[in-house]
C-alpha cells in the first residue's frame, strides 16, 4: 500500500466486480474505503469459488484494505444510515440504480458538494453485465480459429471480465478528477459511467469502429495471430506452445536472429517484392508464409534450446501456461515483488496476494491488506464517522438495523461447497 490518498474516505455500496474494483484501487493507495453491505451479505458475498469455510475467494480479493459495515438495507432505518454515511464521507461509489434510496439527489440533499460515481449497465437504463456487454461489442465473433466457417462458427467469450475491471479503473480516475475539481471550485459532481459505454467507447478509441465502417464489413478470424502485425503461437518439437510478437523493428530482428532465418527471409522478400523490416504491413499481409518458416524451425527444436536463443536475441515471447501453472510460477508470482502474503484471510487460506500494480522504486509498496469480515467495522465506523454513542450503536445492533462482524459464523454449514 502507498499513502498517496491518506486522509481520503470513500463510501462504497456495491457488488460484483466493477464497483468493488474502484474501492480496491483507492484502498491500495491509502484511502479509507468503507464498504456497506446488507447485513446478510451483498449479492456477491458468496460468489464461487468458496473456500473450505464457505467464504468467497473472489469477494475476499476484491475487498482488501476496506472497512466493512453491515446494515439492514431492506429497512428504512438502515437505508437512512447509509445515506448519512455518504453525507458524512462526501464521496460515494455505487452500482445501485439511480432510482434507489442511494440516488445522487438523496445523498446531495444534505451536502451540496457531494460526489457520486455510479456504475450503470447501458446509457439508456437497460441492465447489463460484463459478458452481455462483451457479446454486444462484437469481439467474441472476431476470436477463434481462422479456419472456422464464418456462417456457423460460435462466438468465443473471454474468461476475464475485462470490461468490469476497465470500468472500475476508469471510475477510480473519474472520482479523483471530481475530487480535484471540488478542491478547486467547491462543487460536487454526479458521475454516471455505463459499463456498455466503456465497452463500445473502447471500440471507438481503438479504431475498431472506424475500421469496420471503412472496410464495410467484419474482420476475419485470425486464430492466435496478432491483428495488423506479425505474431502468433507456435509449437516446439517437444510439444511446448509459445507466443511470439514482432511489432517493432527490434522485435522483428530479434525473432529472425533467434530462429536463424536471415537467408530464408531474404529469399521470401525477393520473391514477394517486399521488405519485412519496413513495418507491420508487409509482415501482416504475408503472415501465413512467415509463420510457416518460423514454425518449421520451432518444430525442429525443444523449447529449452529455442528459449535460450530467443532470450539471447531479445525476442519478445512467452510460453503458454495454465492458470494453475502461472499461480505457481516463480518468475510470475513467487519471486515477483508485486506479491505479498496475508495469512489471516477470512477464508482461512494462505496464498500470494497482489499489492498495487504501480511500482514506485523510491517508496516501499508495503504489505497487502486482508479483506474484512462482513460487518467487522460496523461499530467503529458508526462511532467515528457518524459520531454515534455506544448506546445508540448497541440499540441499532439489538434491533437488527446494524450487524457486527460475522467472523464467528461458519458458512461451510450453510453454503453449497465445491
Amino acid at each position: 500500500m502507498y499513502d498517496f490518498l491518506s486522509g481520503l474516505s470513500v463510501l462504497e455500496v456495491s457488488s460484483f466486480v466493477a464497483s468493488p474494483t474502484v474501492g480496491l484501487y483507492c484502498g491500495q493507495f491509502g484511502a479509507e474505503v468503507i464498504r456497506v453491505d446488507h447485513k446478510e451479505g451483498g449479492l456477491d458475498y458468496d460468489r464461487y469459488m468458496l473456500a473450505d469455510n464457505g467464504r468467497s475467494l473472489a469477494w475476499e480479493n476484491l475487498n482488501r484494505a476496506k472497512k466493512s459495515v453491515a446494515l439492514d438495507l431492506r429497512s428504512g432505518e438502515g437505508r437512512e444510515l447509509c445515506v448519512e454515511l455518504a453525507n458524512a464521507v462526501g464521496q460515494c461509489v455505487t452500482n445501485l440504480p439511480e432510482r434507489s434510496f442511494l440516488s445522487h439527489a438523496a445523498m446531495a440533499k444534505a451536502r451540496e458538494d457531494m460526489i457520486s460515481v455510479r456504475i450503470m449497465g447501458w446509457h439508456d437504463g437497460r441492465q447489463a453485465m460484463d459478458f452481455t456487454v462483451n457479446a454486444a461489442s462484437g469481439y467474441p465473433l472476431m476470436t477463434g480459429p481462422a479456419d472456422w466457417d464464418p456462417e456457423t462458427a460460435p462466438p468465443v467469450n473471454q474468461l476475464v471480465p475485462a470490461w468490469d475491471f476497465l470500468t472500475g479503473a476508469y471510475c477510480a480516475f473519474t472520482l479523483l478528477a471530481a475530487l480535484r475539481h471540488r478542491d478547486a471550485t467547491g462543487e460536487g459532481a454526479e458521475i454516471r459511467v455505463p459499463l456498455g459505454d466503456v465497452a463500445i467507447g473502447t471500440l471507438a478509441n481503438s479504431g475498431t469502429i472506424a475500421e469496420m465502417l471503412f472496410r464495410g464489413g467484419d474482420r476475419e478470424r485470425l486464430g492466435n495471430a496478432i491483428w495488423g502485425a506479425f505474431g502468433s503461437d507456435m509449437i516446439t518439437r517437444d510439444g511446448v506452445r509459445f507466443m511470439v510478437a514482432a511489432l517493432t523493428a527490434k522485435q522483428w530482428h530479434g525473432i529472425v536472429e533467434a530462429f536463424g532465418l536471415s537467408d530464408e527471409i531474404a529469399a521470401l522478400e525477393a520473391e514477394l517484392g517486399v521488405r519485412f523490416a519496413a513495418g507491420d504491413t508487409p509482415r501482416f499481409q504475408h503472415r501465413d508464409r512467415l509463420l510457416g518458416l518460423f514454425q518449421s524451425v520451432a518444430g525442429q527444436h525443444d523449447y529449452a534450446e529455442l528459449e535460450k536463443r530467443m532470450a539471447a536475441a531479445g525476442t519478445t515471447y512467452e510460453r503458454y501456461r495454465t492458470p494453475y501453472e502461472a499461480a505457481q510460477d516463480p518468475q510470475l508470482v513467487g519471486d515477483n515483488p508485486l506479491f505479498g502474503r496475508t495469512p489471516d484471510n477470512p477464508s482461512g487460506f494462505d496464498y500470494p496476494v497482489a499489492r498495487s500494480f504501480a511500482n514506485m522504486p523510491d517508496k516501499p509498496r508495503g504489505e497487502p491488506q486482508r479483506a474484512p469480515y462482513l460487518g467487522e467495522h460496523t461499530e467503529q465506523v458508526l462511532a467515528d464517522t457518524l459520531r454515534l454513542s455506544s448506546g445508540a450503536i448497541g440499540k441499532l445492533i439489538d434491533s437488527g438495523i446494524a450487524a457486527p462482524s460475522d467472523e464467528a459464523h461458519d458458512y461451510s454449514k450453510t453454503r453449497i461447497m465445491p
